[in-house]
């Protein structure tokens, strides 16, 4: 049964090119992004705490909205659930396959052919050669990229790179879907062709966790969500008494 568990769960960046003088003695609060300190050991450099000390819990059948202006860590938690980055310290357990539906160009080679970035995404996804191998011809035909294929992705558009990316990301139905609303899938045609496709993707999903900036969007898909600011959790409960305390945050 798929299940996610973090237990203060921080993340940090530290910034070495940054001008730290003003930073030695005092905690800057960005107002599009995490905390920015002084680093405790070493004063000649700057971090970013990106996350501090988040706890969630998610058993199958959740659907959790991420609420959060820019830059408010939604997307670096994302990147947490799908082991892209590694906690600076708490605990991460995460049961089940996971697919990242953002940082969608993530496993791919410039200079590989399409066909050669299929095996490598669905490698990237934990998926084996036999069964990426076996579904080779489908997420082909899915693409419409036809001889294209067979080009270095370094000559694709950035809405054909999507579709390819896309259309492997979408092959198989995990049990956890980590899903950023920024995802773009190339021209209008294609488009409404891969939203009813994300949508027979995510009626099968156990676990839906969901970054978004529109409420319409997390009210249909979410049945809870957390408000994050400046990298924590500020308010977790019902999508709706959610949505009201962001707008009460943001003084609509």
């Amino acid at each position: 049964m798929a299940s996610i568990q973090l237990e203060n769960v921080s993340v940090s960046f530290p910034v070495y090119s940054a001008s730290t003088r003003s930073l030695k003695n005092r905690l800057i609060q960005s107002a599009t992004g995490g905390q920015i300190r002084a680093d405790t050991v070493s004063q000649r450099i700057s971090v970013v705490q990106a996350l501090q000390d988040i706890n969630i819990s998610l058993k199958s059948g959740d659907r959790l909205g991420l609420i959060g202006h820019n830059g408010a860590g939604k997307t670096t938690l994302l990147r947490v659930l799908g082991g892209i980055y590694e906690p600076n310290s708490g605990r991460v357990a995460v049961q089940g396959s996971t697919v990242p539906l953002f940082d969608i160009g993530l496993g791919m080679n410039q200079e590989s052919t399409g066909y050669e970035n299929i095996v490598l995404r669905g490698l990237f996804l934990g998926l084996t050669r036999q069964r990426i191998r076996s579904m080779m011809d489908e997420i082909a035909e899915f693409t419409e990229l036809g001889d294209f294929l067979d080009l270095p992705i370094r000559t694709y558009s950035a809405g054909m790179q999507m579709r390819l990316a896309f259309a492997v990301s979408t092959s198989v139905v995990p049990d956890i879907l980590l899903l950023d609303e920024g995802i773009g899938a190339g021209d209008a045609a294609f488009l409404n062709k891969a939203r009813e496709r994300l949508q027979h993707f995510t009626e099968q999903v156990s676990i839906i966790v969901l970054s978004s900036h529109s409420e319409e969007l997390v009210r249909t898909m979410c049945s809870k969500a957390l408000v994050m600011e400046h990298g924590q959790i500020v308010f977790a409960g019902p999508t709706d008494e959610a949505l009201e305390r962001y707008q009460a945050m943001r003084g609509w």
